[in-house]
């Protein structure tokens, strides 16, 4: 894929990521959204680096003040509350997702769901974390971890089949 194209691709899937914020499932302290889908099938379909970097420009127009979070949410203030954690496990993800994906054996559809679950429980797991240095580790999980496990796994299998949708259409990868 040529230079400008890759880089509409980046922001095509920052925007993506914003747009998945905004559906969104209100729940307290860490609303559920649909952003780890965009954020995976970046790094899916980008690859690790250029994954990233689109959930790095996601990150920085949030930072800048553009409305990208959930509920219009930007700033600075999300990367020191609740969601601090998610926030910051997104673009290793995204990294993690496109290197490991890229091996043959990933492309099959029971190791890519395996590995589209395993970032997410990375995510989940990172603001677990986060959370638990103001909530404790028992409501951190019961707040910030478990209620988001059935969501991961459909959102895990969405983005193995959209991944290989968007593999057939077009090369992304270099």
């Amino acid at each position: 894929m040529n230079a400008p194209l890759r880089l509409a691709a980046v922001v095509a899937f920052a925007l993506l990521t914003a747009l998945c914020a905004q559906v969104a499932v209100p729940m307290v302290p860490v609303p559920m959204t649909l952003q780890t889908f965009a954020v995976l099938l970046a790094g899916a379909v980008l690859g690790g680096g250029w994954g990233a970097a689109a959930v790095l420009l996601y990150l920085a127009l949030a930072a800048l003040g553009l409305p990208v979070l959930s509920d219009g949410g930007s700033g600075l203030a999300p990367f020191t509350g609740p969601t601090a954690g998610y926030l910051f496990a997104f673009p290793v993800a995204a990294f993690l997702v496109g290197e490991i994906g890229r091996r043959p054996a990933f492309r099959k559809p029971g190791p890519g769901l395996a590995l589209m679950i395993g970032a997410h429980l990375f995510i989940l797991a990172a603001g677990t974390l986060w959370l638990a240095t103001s909530l404790g580790a028992s409501d951190a999980v019961a707040h910030g971890f478990a209620p988001f496990l059935i969501g991961a796994a459909v959102k895990s299998a969405a983005v193995v089949a959209c991944a290989a949708a968007l593999r057939r259409l077009t090369s992304f990868r270099s």
